[in-house]
C-alpha cells in the first residue's frame, strides 16, 4: 500500500497537452527523439558520458542539459516533469555481457536513480527501458516495490521494436507506472515489418574481398552458410548465434554497442555503416551521430528506438 503522505491528487486527464518531459540516462536521445515526436517538450535530459550530453544537446539544443553520475545527483532542483523516461545501464543484465564481472553490481545498481527522481519530482507516469533480463535481477522486486510505495500502479511490456516499423528485431522490456489506483493497460499498435534493405546501400562503405588473406575462419563459415541460406545479397553477424546469414528482406537482428553485421554481396562484403545502423534503430536520417565511428555504434547500440518510444507514450496518454 503506497503511503498516503506521497499521494498527490489526479486529474481526471492528467497526461493532455504538451508534457514536460525528463531523460535519465538519456545517450543518443532515442527516448527523447520519441517525446519529441509525440508532442512533448524534453526540458531535461541528462547523462554521466560527456560525448553523449554533447551529440544529444546537438540533436535537442532546447533541453536543458546535465553531465553528471545520476546516482549523486540532487533530482529536487529539476524542473517539472509530467512524465520521466529513464534508461538505467543494462550491461548488468544483459546476456551479451559474458562474465560476470565485479563492476556489473555497480551498473545494476543506477536504476535505484530513478527511484530517487520519483520521489523527488513526482511525474504522473513514468517509463524505464531496459533489456528483458531486467526484471530476473535479483533487487527488482524490491527496486519495484519502492516505486509503488510513491504512489505508482505498475505495469510491465515487453515490445520488438520491429512490430513498430522499425528495421530491426529488438525486444525490450517497458515498464510503465502512473499515479493511479490501478495500473493502466496500454493499446499499442502493430505495424507491418519493414524489411534491412531499406537502409543498405550497395554503393556505400569500404568493400573487400570476401577470400582476402586473413580472413577469420569462423567468419568463412558463416558466410558459406550465408550464401547456401539467401543467395548473393545478406547479412553475416560476426559474433552471437546466427551463423545461417540472414535475409535482407526481414529485420535486421539487434543492433549492439561494437559493430556486429556485414553485408555481403557477391564475392565482396564489408561492416555497416554507423548511418544504416542509424536507420536500422529508426532514427530520422538527420539525427546527429558522433563522428567516431566506435562511438556512434556505441550509442546507436544502447539507444531506445525513436519510434518505440513514441507509440508507447501516445499509448499512455490515450490510457491515462
Amino acid at each position: 500500500m503506497a503511503d498516503g503522505s506521497h499521494h498527490i491528487p489526479i486529474a481526471k486527464k492528467p497526461l493532455t497537452g504538451a508534457l514536460d518531459v525528463g531523460d535519465l540516462f538519456a545517450g543518443l536521445g532515442g527516448f527523447s527523439e520519441g517525446a519529441r515526436a509525440a508532442g512533448c517538450n524534453v526540458v531535461y535530459a541528462a547523462n554521466h558520458w560527456p560525448a553523449a550530453v554533447a551529440v544529444h544537446a546537438a540533436n535537442h539544443p532546447e533541453t536543458t542539459h546535465a553531465c553528471q553520475d545520476l546516482q549523486q545527483t540532487n533530482f529536487a532542483l529539476l524542473p517539472h516533469l509530467d512524465l520521466l523516461l529513464a534508461s538505467p545501464a543494462c550491461q548488468g543484465h544483459s546476456r551479451a555481457r559474458g562474465k560476470e564481472r565485479p563492476h556489473h553490481d555497480s551498473l545494476r545498481s543506477t536504476a535505484w536513480a530513478v527511484v530517487a527522481a520519483l520521489e523527488a519530482k513526482k511525474p504522473y507516469a513514468f517509463v524505464v527501458e531496459n533489456v528483458k533480463e531486467f526484471v530476473k535481477w535479483a533487487m527488482f522486486e524490491a527496486w519495484k516495490a519502492a516505486i509503488e510505495a510513491l504512489g505508482y500502479s505498475i505495469s510491465i511490456y515487453f515490445i520488438d521494436a520491429a512490430d513498430h516499423g522499425v528495421p530491426q528485431h529488438r525486444v525490450r522490456v517497458f515498464i510503465v507506472g502512473t499515479r493511479s489506483a490501478n495500473s493502466i493497460q496500454l493499446r499499442l499498435p502493430r505495424r507491418e515489418h519493414v524489411p534491412a534493405s531499406t537502409f543498405i546501400d550497395f554503393g556505400a562503405g569500404r568493400w573487400s574481398p570476401i577470400e582476402k588473406p586473413g580472413r577469420a575462419e569462423k567468419t568463412l563459415t558463416r558466410v558459406l552458410a550465408g550464401r547456401a541460406a539467401h543467395g548473393d545479397r545478406f547479412l553475416t553477424a560476426y559474433f552471437g548465434n546466427e551463423w545461417g546469414g540472414r535475409s535482407i528482406h526481414r529485420p535486421i537482428g539487434t543492433v549492439t554497442t561494437r559493430d556486429r553485421y556485414a553485408v555481403v554481396d557477391g564475392d565482396r562484403m564489408r561492416m555497416l555503416t554507423a548511418e544504416e545502423y542509424r536507420h536500422a534503430m529508426g532514427f530520422p536520417s538527420d539525427y546527429q551521430l558522433p563522428k567516431n565511428h566506435r562511438d556512434a555504434v556505441h550509442m546507436l547500440g544502447n539507444a531506445v528506438c525513436p519510434r518505440v518510444a513514441t507509440d508507447v507514450i501516445n499509448a499512455i496518454r490515450q490510457a491515462a
